[in-house]
């Protein structure tokens, strides 16, 4: 069986028996599914949970635990940084290839009330501000910037905000696994069962063409479950890899992925299988951060060629998306021995030392003439605090003159890559699945990391976004299906 197989559909008319009989199906327990069934059971649907794995969270659990929110929410107020959803919209706006406005500005004008609905769970966002370069806050500070809004062109079209909401949990290890476990909690009091180690593996459909339940697989039983609205939470595709050869070829060379074990596309396989149209799947979050320590930005990333590609202070799956960009997917940064400090963690391996710009050159392979004319360049407008070419902030700007040279290197296959699937279903503003001629699939809802809402594409990515579109849409599917029981 090949990776790309679509499961075949059920013929409602053919099933005999179903073991139950619900307002909702929910296929999926990670950060958008388990919101989905969240507000569904609040609105007074019935409800069930099916979750392929033996506990909830899926790849959720993997993140650190960044929510992208903005508008002006409580901790934003509280560290003095202004914000408002119309600011919001444009940076949105201005990162995605194919923006969808009306998601766009639901997602902006919703935000505040999102956060408000996330700490209601049991929990509160640091009211602090983390204010240097990093991946992710190494404690538990609240807000730090987890994107390009102070990177050129976007920090001309949008105020710059910080929009990165951190859950309080130290460092990255997995923040994102509390929310899920209130999630859980929330649903207990709901009385919405949560059926683990149980898989949706097919959707019923009736004479209509309307979704109207799921056949699933319970160890070596199957069974049917009948639902008015089945919505598919069931993640990306990153851990499937002829999808992966298929669509996102540059995560199928050498990365390490960011998925659990059911990132395997089975729930997009099924939207498919009713007709669903799909988005944005040539696109993927990729990285390998050469930061921290920020001073490592003050330097130039070069490609094969020894020119510069990217202005070096974006953020690092931008950085890491032109890198994919170049012949054979190779950079290196460079610094002097002013700028030069080794990272605690380095994703980008030191190559060596030299102590001539043309000795540097010929142990990169470089050519020496134009390594050196690109290092003059840029270092004589460094001086004055500019970059007429990529527009790297101020901050970020330091001539690269002081002897000896050192090397990074940034190349797919050298640095430690990761990346995740950001393609999948396309969807209405409230989650309904819609057919390739832009029709809604009756009784069909998509969240998560399965359904395409903020294009992004993944140099555009901020993180946060993730967890905070998966949370919200979630919520809006859930909400829309349970009105149309």
């Amino acid at each position: 069986m090949s990776g790309l197989d679509i499961p075949e559909t059920v013929d409602a008319n053919d099933v005999a028996e179903y073991t139950d009989d619900v307002d909702v199906l929910v296929l999926g327990a990670g950060i958008g599914g388990c919101c989905a069934a969240v507000e569904a059971a609040a609105a007074g649907a019935s409800v069930i949970v099916l979750e392929r794995s033996a506990a909830a969270g899926g790849t959720s659990c993997m993140a650190g635990g960044h929510f992208y929110l903005g508008g002006g929410t409580a901790v934003q107020q509280a560290t003095g940084h202004e914000d408002s959803a119309d600011e919001m919209v444009k940076y949105l706006t201005a990162v995605s290839r194919d923006p969808e406005p009306d998601k766009i500005r639901a997602y902006c004008d919703d935000s505040v009330e999102h956060f408000g609905w996330l700490e209601n769970l049991g929990f509160e966002f640091e009211r602090s501000y983390y204010p240097e370069k990093a991946v992710i806050q190494p404690q538990t500070q609240g807000l730090m910037f987890t994107g390009n809004e102070k990177v050129w062109p976007y920090k001309d079209q949008a105020i710059p905000a910080p929009r990165g909401h951190k859950v309080p949990v130290p460092g990255d290890t997995g923040g994102a696994g509390m929310v899920i476990g209130l999630l859980v909690d929330r649903l207990g009091e709901l009385g919405v069962p949560i059926r683990y180690e149980v898989g949706g593996r097919a959707l019923i459909v009736d004479d209509s063409g309307a979704v109207v339940g799921a056949r699933f697989k319970d160890g070596a039983t199957e069974g049917f479950i009948k639902a008015k609205s089945v919505i598919i939470a069931a993640g990306g595709f990153v851990m499937n890899p002829d999808m992966v050869a298929e669509y996102v070829p540059q995560l199928a060379e050498k990365p390490f992925t960011l998925g659990s074990t059911y990132d395997d596309g089975l729930g997009i396989r099924m939207g498919v299988s009713v007709g669903a149209k799909l988005k944005h799947m040539d696109q993927a979050f990729i990285t390998a951060p050469v930061y921290p320590p920020s001073i490592l930005l003050t330097g130039l990333a070069v490609n094969k060629e020894g020119k510069r590609f990217v202005a070096e202070d974006s953020y690092h799956s931008r950085t890491s998306g032109f890198v994919m960009d170049q012949t054979d997917r190779s950079a290196y940064l460079i610094v002097d021995e002013a700028h030069m400090q080794r990272p605690e963690f380095p994703l980008c391996p030191f190559i060596d030392g030299w102590e001539t710009v043309e000795e540097m050159a010929d142990g990169l392979g470089l050519d020496r003439d134009t390594l050196v004319s690109t290092l003059d360049r840029y270092n004589t407008y460094a001086a004055n605090g500019e970059d007429p070419d990529f527009h790297k902030s101020p901050e970020f700007l330091a001539p690269q003159d002081r002897g000896p040279w050192a090397a990074f290197d940034m190349s797919l296959g050298k640095a430690l890559y990761a990346g995740f699937t950001i393609g999948g279903m396309a969807t209405t503003v409230d989650g309904a699945v819609l057919h390739e001629d832009g029709s809604v699939i009756p009784g069909l809802y998509a969240a998560g990391a399965c359904a395409a809402n903020l294009a992004q594409d993944g140099k555009g990515y901020a993180s946060g976004t993730q967890l905070g579109e998966g949370s919200y849409f979630g919520r809006r599917a859930g909400a829309s299906a349970a009105a149309h029981i």
